[in-house]
């Protein structure tokens, strides 16, 4: 099985101690995830978010109805939290969810380590495509509400 990468920063102008709590609430998943892939959380909220909350999901993937299920599998706010597929579309899924502080504000850091099935086939011509959109989007809308309007910054704080 071919482990893959997925990384990506964001900074953002508040404190992890202010930051976390967005994310620590799964409801928020929906705003942050893009339409198109007509996510939904199936498990009833709120959610208690520990180290081995079990969350369910449905989404689409290329029109595809999919069930997805994590379970967290480290729990450790305001700094950092892993999300890890259960069951859905991946032979493997590990999101680990990272909050340092950093010029001021915080370095939203996202890595993922994902394996597939037929790798060699979907990988280059769909998946990895897909998860850098999804992860644009999920970052043009943490911009939306956590930046100030006009305030312009590399993924570094500056």
């Amino acid at each position: 099985m071919r482990i893959r990468e997925f990384s990506t920063a964001l900074w953002l102008p508040l404190p992890p101690e202010a930051l976390f709590p967005f994310f620590a609430d799964a409801s928020n998943l929906e705003a942050i995830t893009p339409p198109w892939l007509h996510f939904r959380i199936m498990t009833p909220l709120p959610i208690v978010m520990k180290e081995g909350t079990l969350i369910d999901y449905r989404l689409q993937v290329r029109g595809i109805p999919l069930r997805w299920r994590t379970r967290i599998k480290a729990w450790q706010p305001p700094n950092y939290f892993v999300d890890e597929q259960l069951r859905g579309p991946y032979r493997k899924w590990i999101h680990e969810h990272k909050f340092e502080l950093c010029n001021g504000g915080t370095m939203v850091r996202d890595i993922v380590h994902y394996a597939l099935h037929f790798d060699w086939l979907v990988h280059r011509l769909f998946v990895r495509p897909d998860i850098e959109r999804i992860f644009n989007f999920r970052a043009d809308a943490l911009r939306r509400r956590f930046l100030p309007q006009g305030l312009p910054v590399d993924e570094h704080g500056k």
